[in-house]
């Protein structure tokens, strides 16, 4: 507690002294660049030094996240074989409508990354407190609409009678809560396009730390609290959001983009809501639709049977955890990027680029190779059913070879989000699911069975990061960078 008091005082010191030295700065286009290198902490200083610092501590909430999903299935599979297979269904529809958060980060942290990297501070806080409250409503929306359509939702996906009770008691509180889910991570991604990785991270993992504690204590019960089944999972997961918003909001607080509702007072709405949604929008579905098109993989799968529904809801979230390096790096690609590309240093946004990319392909391959080897084991982790294990075994003999190619492919996705391309990452996105993944396995399932369910995931990863790879390619060269020292630095 000391120590953090100190950092507090010093922290507060650090920015009386920098406002007590606001005289001596220049003006002018001078004052532009002082500003950038104040505020804009990305567009100076070694790129991959910036990669590993970003991306690092994203990993550990990326992580915290996923393994939430994956303790969800534990505990829920030991109730038994329908409430996996519910949880298998709903967690395809759930990473959807989480994706409409990440579309509300990707938005914010693109108006603001850009905003500092253009050096306009004041812009930067408007748009980034636009962005919460926006994040708010939509939550608000989607929440009244998830709430009334959940039945003809998961008929439609194919649940069976004993399964579609089980999800409604789940579906029901999710949908109470999911306001509370998007409005955190709208502070999460103003903080994202500071450069706050460390901040960011802290709302993960108070949010996750909360559900690791009440996940065995309301699904199975304990400690005088009776257990309430699969509804167990869906508390500890509200209320988690809800520790997690009150973690968001004291980091906001203490940085340089705090809550301020006031700022929207000298906000120009249309025009700052049109930058928000404009990436916000696009980067929402781009993010839904691959869950959305797994949910169409998950209604192929069930016409193969509940054991291979489960299977691949289990193989599913192995993959989750197995990506989850790749998923942070995605997520901290955006302020670096955004930054430099918003000071005009295209060649070290192209840097960025590159390297991340690279590490996409050695981890994706490694990844997928250590999942392949030891299928059997991992498979054994969520049932006792060896039909179940069969399927999951099956699933990670085939689809983990396409980790390297989805990691290429959110990277891109992270940064055309940041330079507000978002509608060239919706397509690209859009293609990979409508016109490889569906129609690869509508044709092969008569034939193939589950394994062309499999099969359509690999195949789609490896044209979606074929087609990233050339649209980055022909985006950076029509803009033709300004700066030529991303080599030294």
């Amino acid at each position: 507690m000391a120590v953090m008091m100190w950092l507090y005082r010093a922290a507060a010191a650090f920015s009386s002294g920098r406002a007590f030295c606001a005289a001596e700065k220049p003006s002018g286009t001078a004052a532009r660049w002082w500003a950038m290198a104040d505020e804009a902490r990305l567009t100076t200083g070694s790129i991959s030094g910036h990669l590993v610092k970003q991306t690092a501590p994203i990993i550990l909430g990326v992580a915290a996240i996923m393994s939430v999903g994956i303790i969800d299935a534990y505990f829920v599979g030991q109730l038994g074989e329908e409430p996996l297979a519910a949880i298998s269904f709903i967690f395809p529809v759930t990473t959807a409508l989480s994706s409409l958060g990440v579309g509300i980060i990707a938005g914010v942290s693109s108006v603001v990354s850009r905003a500092l990297g253009e050096g306009d501070t004041d812009k930067a806080k408007r748009r980034g407190n636009l962005g919460v409250v926006l994040g708010l409503a939509v939550g608000l929306v989607v929440a009244g609409l998830l709430y009334l359509l959940r039945g003809p939702l998961f008929e439609l996906m194919q649940a069976n009678e004993a399964t579609l009770p089980l999800i409604d008691s789940y579906m029901v509180i999710y949908a109470l809560g999911f306001p509370l889910l998007v409005t955190m991570m709208g502070m999460n991604g103003v903080l994202r396009g500071q450069g706050a990785a460390k901040r960011a991270t802290a709302i993960l993992l108070s949010f996750s730390v909360a559900n690791w504690i009440l996940d065995p204590l309301l699904i199975n019960g304990g400690f005088g609290i009776e257990g309430m089944g699969i509804a167990g999972a869906a508390w500890a997961t509200v209320i988690g959001w809800g520790i997690g918003l009150a973690v968001a909001f004291g980091c906001m607080q203490s940085s340089q983009i705090p809550v301020e509702p006031s700022r929207l007072n000298s906000c120009k709405l249309g025009t700052a809501s049109w930058s928000l949604a404009r990436v916000a929008g696009p980067a929402a579905f781009s993010n839904s639709i691959n869950p959305i098109g797994l949910s169409v993989l998950t209604a192929f799968l069930a016409a193969e049977g509940q054991d291979a529904v489960a299977g691949y809801g289990a193989g599913g979230r192995l993959q989750t955890f197995a990506v989850v390096p790749l998923l942070a790096l995605s997520s901290s690609i955006g302020a670096i990027v955004g930054q430099n590309w918003g000071a005009g240093q295209e060649d070290r946004a192209r840097a960025a680029l590159v390297q991340a990319g690279l590490f996409c392909i050695g981890y994706g391959l490694l990844a997928g190779l250590a999942l392949f080897m030891f299928r059997d084991f991992f498979a054994g982790m969520f049932s006792e059913s060896e039909a179940v294990r069969e399927q999951t075994a099956r699933y990670l003999e085939l689809a983990v070879w396409g980790y390297a190619g989805y990691g290429v492919l959110i990277v891109v996705n992270g940064a055309l989000n940041a330079i507000d391309r978002a509608t060239t990452a919706l397509l690209l996105s859009g293609g990979r699911v409508l016109l490889v993944m569906v129609p690869f396995a509508a044709l092969l399932q008569p034939t193939m069975g589950a394994d062309a369910i499999y099969l359509a995931e690999l195949a789609c990863n490896i044209a979606g990061a074929l087609a990233a790879c050339a649209i980055l390619y022909f985006l950076f060269k029509m803009r033709p960078s300004n700066v030529s020292q991303a080599a030294a630095t």
